[in-house]
This record gives C-alpha cells, sequence and structure tokens, in this order.
C-alpha cells in the first residue's frame, strides 16, 4: 500500500489516514479499506491513488483493482441493509458482512451515515476484523464533522 500524502490536511485528518493505514497494515488478512460518506462519496481510502483501475494493470486483491469499487460496494450495502432494517422495523444497522468463496466484506456504521468498508481475505478471522473495525469507529466517529468530511472529500478529488 502506498500511503496517501497528507501534506496541508488537518490534525484530524492525518489522524484519519493514520488509523486507516493502520487498519490494513496491522490486520491479518486485510486487503483494502475505504470510509463512505452518507452520500456514497469516498471520503477516506487505504488505496487512494488507483480510483480506476487501467486495463493493463496487473491482477489486484480488491474489488476490481479500484477503491472507488469498494466504495460503491460499501455504499450500497450500506443503503440495502438499512432499507431492510426499516421494512423489519429493526433499529439502527450496526454491521453488515457479506462472505464470499474468494473474501469477506464488512460495513460497519460511523456516524452521521458515514460507512467503513473492509475487503478481506477468504480466510481472515472475521472476530478480529470486525474488533479493529469496532476500535476505528470509536476513534472516528466524534471527529467526523461535516467540516472534516469536507476536507477528507476534497482531498480525494484532489489525488484523482
Amino acid at each position: 500500500m502506498t500511503a496517501p500524502s497528507t501534506f496541508g490536511l488537518s490534525t484530524e485528518a492525518r489522524n484519519l489516514h493514520w488509523l486507516l493505514s493502520n487498519l490494513v497494515e496491522e490486520v491479518p488478512g486485510v486487503h483494502s479499506v475505504t470510509v463512505v460518506s452518507s452520500d456514497g462519496l469516498m471520503l477516506l481510502s487505504s488505496d487512494p491513488g488507483h480510483h480506476a483501475a487501467a486495463e493493463s494493470e496487473a491482477p489486484r486483491s480488491g474489488p476490481r483493482g479500484s477503491s472507488a469499487d469498494l466504495a460503491t460496494i460499501v455504499s450500497g450495502i450500506g443503503s440495502l441493509t438499512v432499507g431492510a432494517a426499516k421494512l423489519m422495523e429493526g433499529g439502527g444497522v450496526k454491521q453488515t458482512m457479506v462472505a464470499m468463496e474468494e473474501g469477506s466484506v464488512f460495513v460497519m456504521s460511523i456516524s452521521d451515515g458515514s460507512l467503513l468498508g473492509v475487503h478481506a481475505a477468504p480466510d481472515c478471522d472475521m472476530g478480529v476484523i470486525a474488533y479493529h473495525m469496532a476500535l476505528f469507529v470509536g476513534r472516528a466517529g466524534h471527529v467526523l464533522t461535516p467540516e472534516l468530511r469536507s476536507e477528507l472529500r476534497k482531498s480525494m478529488e484532489s489525488t484523482q
């Protein structure tokens, strides 16, 4: 993973980048991580330089090789589960996990509709990933203000 440039960002934004990088580097089985705003826009990514994978690139471990694809998947899963929870009168959605033959996707609510998404290996320890996601959410949730979301969105746009 290539660390994103955090030059010129606020302390809170740099801390979130560090937390995200740490999640990918320290948790076994994690391929990629993204944070998506309530309106579906990517705010943070473990792979900010690869928003659209070129056809000539070698296959990557993330969905279709693009962090934007993971953000789209996370946003869609989040929307679907919120709708299902409303229909079932189940309250707020805390976490969603999709286990597939070749990997897993985890989605966890952060705050104000923002979501944390993780793409992991099929043999990952789901409990360990869920624990580290909860740590990220606990640390990020209170600082993910509208101002910080705007700063992160602008930062992501500038890397494209």
